[in-house]
């Protein structure tokens, strides 16, 4: 059953990882999974490229215009700064349960994986949006 967002943050978010979703697919990304979900945690996207697991964030921020938004914004507004210890607790728990879960799948098993955060800055009004890409976060 797909996940209903009810909250504008909610349905920011899910307009964020849409936008992520087709931002990957155009860099030649497969997507494997979206809100991959457990009680301990969850991941906005899993994707692959190249043999290689991307594990997924993405936050999402509404602008009033992203004209404002330059490459300087982009630099001091920093999310990975609210990828808490307890965010990526649960987040590399998680992964380890998906991991645990494709197991018997021999491709899965031997795939190098990383962690990956996009930013999406949107503007509902014009709508447009920008991306910000973190890669390799370490858990």
């Amino acid at each position: 059953m797909p996940k209903v967002f009810t909250s504008k943050t909610q349905k920011i978010g899910e307009i964020g990882e849409n936008i992520a979703v087709k931002f990957l697919m155009k860099r030649g990304f497969s997507i494997l999974d979206r809100n991959y979900t457990k009680k301990w945690g969850e991941i906005d996207i899993i994707a692959e490229k190249l043999e290689k697991l991307y594990f997924i964030e993405v936050k999402s921020v509404s602008r009033e215009t992203l004209k404002d938004v330059t490459h300087e914004t982009l630099d001091q507004y920093k999310p990975e700064d609210n990828m808490h210890p307890w965010k990526l607790k649960r987040m590399s728990r998680t992964i380890q349960t998906y991991l645990l879960s494709k197991n018997s799948d021999e491709k899965t098993k031997e795939l190098d994986w990383q962690v990956d955060l996009l930013v999406v800055f949107l503007c509902l009004k014009d709508k447009n949006a920008k991306i910000k890409v973190v890669s390799d976060i370490i858990l």
